[in-house]
């Protein structure tokens, strides 16, 4: 399970961006990744799973 913050989530378009707090990296997360609702700043944890474009968050709760 990573830690993170959202960076940046649009919620009419159901999708968003995630930092991994200890890696920096940012990752893409889709509405149907979601355990419960986020918004902007919200701390979370996620799993990663591979997508198209690379690795996505997924299970998405807020931490």
């Amino acid at each position: 399970m990573n830690k993170g913050t959202v960076k940046f989530y649009n919620e009419s378009k159901g999708f968003g961006f995630i930092k991994d707090t200890s890696s920096s990296k940012e990752y893409f997360v889709h509405s149907s990744g979601l355990k419960e609702n986020i918004r902007e700043n919200d701390a979370v944890t996620f799993d990663l799973q591979e997508g198209k474009k690379g690795l996505n968050a997924v299970n998405v709760k807020l931490a």
